[in-house]
């Protein structure tokens, strides 16, 4: 063979040795480049419902992709003044995605957001005005509490109805955060739940002013245990802890919001863990892991909000634990026939969003005992 041809066939060789070479380290260097995910909880983990629920969510997108994803939560406090210099500083790292929740946080995220075009955001349980194609690098996605709480209203209603120990009370109870249109809409689909079983249910409605206030939550879930209330419904936070205490301190009952506190304080706090009947789901972790799941498809919608309920597994009721035991049979019938409904559409859950105060205020009014 000639000796040009020769060098021609191992300057190839050569070539083709580098470019395997490169190949493989692009191919390295591609595993190694995870997705860099952060939670950001304006509040504090350990409120054993909302947030935790979220950080649950952050945790199984972990279990669920390994190595292709590098997750952080970070904890910035409830004090207002202190999230957009938190969001600033994540928004100058090299995060992929950032993660903030609550109608209270969606307006300082949705500043910085416009700050950051290149950032993405995805923002849980609050939205954003998407018209006019504004925050086109921001995910919304929010929740219909109203058909979960409308579960609870037949089971607590039920539970009253069948006889829930006599001594307990006569009349059901709701303890909010905060008087705002997504704790109001459990309200109204907890009254429409309970008014399906028992129309004219007595509901004695509360508003703690804050999420993480606990002894307000329970000085005024015990004024209304005093005042003959059964079961106290919580969507508070870390301040329906104060009614759980509440619960336990009377012997009255309490349905449980966000994620199951019965499950939740059974090694705590068994006897906080008995009076809870059962409690109201909504599956944070379930949303924000179907969030990415489409991120890594290249099928959010960014720049849009979305809405998930039943149909989607992101609202519910536990019907495990202290619900197996307490609900009756007819109650649970109720229950079933109320999902299959409200999935196909043929139950249409009344909703606090677009409803004005005099509107809730009727609702309330309606139920005052």
């Amino acid at each position: 063979m000639p000796k040009s041809v020769t060098r021609v066939a191992l300057r190839r060789a050569a070539l083709g040795l580098v470019s395997a070479t490169a190949l493989l380290a692009a191919t390295a260097a591609g595993a190694l480049a995870a997705d860099k995910v952060l939670l950001l909880v304006n509040g504090a983990l350990g409120d054993k419902s909302f947030f935790d629920s979220a950080n649950k969510g952050i945790e199984e997108i972990k279990a669920k992709y390994g190595d292709e994803v590098e997750t952080k939560v970070l904890e910035i406090g409830d004090d207002p003044t202190g999230w957009e210099p938190a969001l600033l500083e994540v928004s100058e790292q090299d995060w992929d995605l950032i993660i903030g929740g609550t109608f209270s946080l969606s307006e300082t995220l949705g500043a910085v957001a416009e700050q950051y075009p290149d950032k993405k955001y995805i923002l849980f349980d609050a939205s954003l005005p998407f018209e006019g194609g504004a925050y086109p690098n921001v995910y919304a996605v929010q929740y219909k509490q109203n058909e979960g709480s409308y579960l609870g209203g037949i089971l607590a209603a039920g539970l009253l109805k069948s006889g829930l120990p006599s001594d307990a009370g006569t009349s059901l109870g709701f303890l909010g955060g905060m008087d705002i249109p997504v704790i109001n809409d459990f309200l109204v689909g907890y009254i429409a739940g309970a008014q399906s079983v028992t129309p004219d249910v007595k509901v004695s409605v509360a508003y703690a002013g804050s999420f993480t206030d606990a002894a307000k939550g329970k000085e005024l879930g015990l004024a209304q245990y005093r005042s003959g209330v059964a079961i106290g419904f919580i969507a508070a936070s870390q301040a329906g802890l104060g009614q759980a205490a509440a619960a336990k301190e009377t012997g009255k009952f309490v349905l449980g919001v966000d994620s199951d506190q019965e499950a939740i304080f059974a090694e705590s706090d068994p006897a906080i863990a008995s009076q809870v009947v059962s409690s109201v789901l909504k599956n944070v972790d379930v949303s924000l892991v179907r969030a990415y799941d489409l991120y890594k498809e290249g099928k959010l919608p960014f720049g849009s909000a979305e809405t998930v309920g039943l149909a989607e597994g992101a609202v519910g009721i536990v019907e495990t634990g202290n619900y197996e035991k307490l609900a009756s049979a007819e109650t649970k019938a109720a229950i079933a026939d109320a999902k299959a409904k409200i999935a196909s559409g043929e139950i249409v859950v009344p909703t606090a969003f677009g409803m004005d105060t005099a509107a809730i205020n009727a609702i309330r009014d309606a139920v005052r005992p």
